[in-house]
This record gives C-alpha cells, sequence and structure tokens, in this order.
C-alpha cells in the first residue's frame, strides 16, 4: 500500500513543511531530547505539514520497519556481550590479547585495542566495547604510565571497532534499510575491519614513542602464550562460532547470534561463573539496551520513507554535484558529513536517516552499493571520538569520572589514522569487495 503511494507521487518542490520540522528537530537534539521522540515528532510533523504521506499509513511504516527476521540478531548480540562481561570470560579475552601483544614496546595499550577487537566480534556495539574494556584496562593503563585522559581516549578509540569489526550491529541495520545481506556486508567488512584496528595500534605505538608512556622489555614467551590461549578457549570460542558460522554459510548472522548467546550461558553454568539467579539482571541489562535501539529504528523508517517521497535525496544529489563532480572531493564531504553525525547522534539514526540519503550521491560517483555500506560505517565510527561530542568520549568519561574535554585533547592521532583508513576505503573499493569477489 505505502509503495503504490510513492509510486503516485509528481516531483515534489522542498519548502517551509519539510525545512520547519527539520528545524525542530536540530533544536531538540540540542536539548536533549530522546533521539526516538525527536525522530518520531519530526516525522509526524513532516507528514501533517507536506501532505507528503497520508498519516494513516505511518503506523503501518512504522510496524513493517522493524517486523524483520534480522533484527533479532541485535539484542542476541548484547545479550551475549552482556553475559561475558558478567562471567569474566572479557577479562579472558584480555588475556590473550595481552599475551599476544604484551611484549611490544606499547605492549598494555596495544593489547588493550586487540582486546577492544576481540570484544567487538561478540558484542557488535561501540558503547558496549567501550564500557566493558574500560572498566578493566583504563586502571591497569595508568598504573602502567599513561596519564588517565589517554588511557580513556585509547580505549574509546578501540571501542570504535564494535560496530566496524563483524558481527557489527550497524551491519545488520544498514543492510535491512538498503535491503543488502548482512552476512555479504560481514564478509566484506573483515578487511576494513582489520585495517581499522591496525590503524589504532600504529597511532598509540606513534605517541607511546614519542611520550614514552610505556616501555615494555619482556620478551614474547610463547609457553606464557599458549598457557593463555588455553585458559581463555572457552572465550575465543565464541568468536569463532559467530564469526565461523557466518562466514561457512552455516548460520544466519541471527541463528549465529543465537547459538552464541546459548553457548555462552552454557560456558558460564559449567565454569560456575554464571548462576540462575544471574540471568534475570542479565536479561535486564540487554533489554535497557535494545530498548534504546528498536525504538529509533521503528522511528527512523518512517521519516526515511517520507524524506524519499519528498524525493530529499535526488535534491541532495543535484545539489552536491551542483558543487562539485569530482568523485574524490565528493568522498572527503560525505566523510565529513558522517563524521559530524556520528560526532551528535548514535549509529542507528544515523543510518536510518543518512544511508538512503547518501545512496544516491555514492551511486552517482559509482560506488558500488557494498562499498558504500562499508564506507558509511566506517566514517560513522570515527565520528564517535570525535571531539567535543562523540558519543564514545561520553561512555568513557562515565566509566571513570574523566572530563570529557580532557579526553578529547588526546584523540586526535587516532581520528587522523582511522580517517586515513576512511578515505583510502572510500578511495579504493577492492579493500571492501576482495573478498566477496
Amino acid at each position: 500500500m505505502l509503495q503504490q503511494y510513492l509510486m503516485q507521487q509528481e516531483e515534489i518542490i522542498l519548502g517551509w513543511g519539510f525545512f520547519v520540522p527539520l528545524a525542530l528537530m536540530v533544536v531538540m537534539i540540542l536539548l536533549a531530547v530522546r533521539v526516538w521522540v525527536v525522530i518520531g515528532i519530526g516525522s509526524f510533523a513532516m507528514l501533517l505539514l507536506t501532505g507528503v504521506l497520508p498519516p494513516t499509513l505511518l503506523g503501518e511504516a512504522l510496524f513493517d520497519g522493524i517486523d524483520s527476521f534480522a533484527l533479532i540478531a541485535v539484542p542476541l548480540f548484547i545479550l551475549t556481550g552482556d553475559i561475558l562481561v558478567r562471567t569474566g570470560l572479557s577479562g579472558k579475552l584480555l588475556d590473550v590479547a595481552e599475551a599476544t601483544m604484551g611484549a611490544n614496546r606499547s605492549g598494555l595499550g596495544t593489547s588493550t585495542v586487540l582486546g577492544c577487537g576481540f570484544f567487538a566480534c561478540i558484542s557488535g556495539s561501540d558503547a558496549a566495547d567501550a564500557a566493558a574494556i574500560g572498566r578493566i584496562t583504563i586502571d591497569r593503563l595508568t598504573a602502567k604510565g599513561y596519564p588517565k585522559p589517554y588511557a580513556c581516549a585509547l580505549v574509546a578509540a578501540g571501542a570504535c571497532t564494535g560496530i566496524l569489526i563483524p558481527p557489527s550491529i550497524s551491519y545488520i541495520i544498514i543492510g535491512l534499510v538498503l535491503g543488502i545481506s548482512a552476512s555479504t556486508l560481514f564478509l566484506a567488512a573483515a578487511i576494513p575491519g582489520v585495517l581499522i584496528l591496525l590503524s589504532i595500534m600504529f597511532a598509540n605505538a606513534l605517541v607511546n614513542r614519542v611520550k614514552g608512556y610505556e616501555n615494555s622489555t619482556a620478551g614474547f614467551n610463547f609457553t606464557h602464550w599458549r598457557q593463555t590461549v588455553y585458559a581463555g578457549r572457552f572465550a575465543l570460542l565464541i568468536p569463532v562460532i559467530i564469526l565461523g558460522g557466518i562466514y561457512s554459510g552455516i548460520f544466519t548472522p541471527t541463528e549465529s547470534a543465537a547459538v552464541a548467546a546459548l553457548t555462552a550461558i552454557i560456558i558460564g553454568f559449567f565454569q560456575r561463573t554464571l548462576k540462575i539467579s544471574d540471568i534475570p539482571k542479565i536479561l535486564e541489562t540487554s533489554a535497557k539496551v535494545s530498548g534504546v535501539i528498536v525504538p529509533i529504528i521503528a522511528m527512523s523508517l518512517p521519516l526515511a520513507q517520507t524524506l524519499a517521497s519528498l524525493q530529499v535525496p535526488q535534491a541532495f544529489v543535484s545539489f552536491m554535484t551542483s558543487l562539485t563532480s569530482n568523485p574524490y572531493l565528493i568522498i572527503v564531504i560525505m566523510v565529513f558529513i558522517l563524521m559530524v553525525a556520528g560526532c551528535v547522534m548514535e549509529t542507528t539514526p544515523n543510518i536510518v536517516i543518512l544511508a538512503p540519503l547518501l545512496l544516491p550521491l555514492a551511486q552517482e560517483i559509482g560506488m558500488n552499493d557494498i562499498h558504500f555500506c562499508i564506507f558509511m560505517v566506517t566514517a560513522l565510527g570515527i565520528g564517535f571520538i570525535t571531539p567535543p561530542m562523540g558519543l564514545n568520549l561520553f561512555v568513557v568519561s562515565g566509566v571513570t569520572g574523566t572530563p570529557i574535554m580532557s579526553i578529547s585533547r588526546y584523540v586526535f592521532p587516532f581520528v587522523f589514522t582511522m580517517l586515513a583508513i576512511a578515505l583510502l576505503i572510500g578511495y579504493v573499493p577492492w579493500i571492501s569487495l576482495w573478498l566477496i569477489n
């Protein structure tokens, strides 16, 4: 019904019916109104003032948007991450990371970033990554000689891999919005995710060499590494199940999330680190996080359809190409837009609103749809540590009590290296497409 109505629409010129609700949404965001409320009010106001769609279709679009099997994976991945934190398995992952990278000059800092990458392979969420890893590592980094604000900045940057390394919740959502298989996006994101992880490690090693925060002199001990890996074998089993099941084609992302959650629960009971009485609390914590994401998706999709029916993407493409037709400059402009958006808003509304808006522009300069998805999520990830409003900065600040502006002073090396990788991904399509081709 909705699609038939959209096909009947003629060209529409944007006017006050579009710009007034848009300004209202910006004001509400600045006033710290909840994002899903902002999007819902903005969508309804835009429908009423423009008359582009009957308001009666709002309910249909809202419920159709979240009626998706792929979305079931979101709470399941969040649940798996919560179980690993509660059972102490996340600490085992960090132990493996430290045994692997601890012999480097910047050993603990590099290990922290690798630990963020390990946890990203399970939780799929940058905020969960920052909170879980931050609680465990920031005090240890400070004791090693790192200034506390820098330790916070390092964890915030490493946690950006939560949305960049499969199985990322962001790839599930962008796949849902643009009609692309999440499994395909997970495969395409493997190399870019590793490159981002390496870029953060490189930035930390460079800063550490200049500032001399840490100077690890211990050599690599294979026996210790083997013992640590064996001790953490159950923790390592979870990402193996998730990524192995998806990449081998045995599981869909949703099925792999369910199997991983069940496996984590069984391991917790087997090791006696999880009790029946813990389950309600874990479910409550996971439900709170999922309860933030799902309403945003539900409200964002009607807004995206309203923008599409107003032909806002086409107008945006025309405006951008009138400024420049140089694809290299357009990629830089898109990175800037996504960094700013990631700085002030969570990934989910950014994807649902901006993906349909920017995809036509990307297609105009010859970008493959899958390439665009990887590029977009990577650029959004940079915004999470871009001062003064990067969301990961708020998470680590809340965990440690360190002022955000103090942390912001130390994030620029990570921003620059991640920006370089994002531009590289934008300019070199095979980085995203090689594995799927």
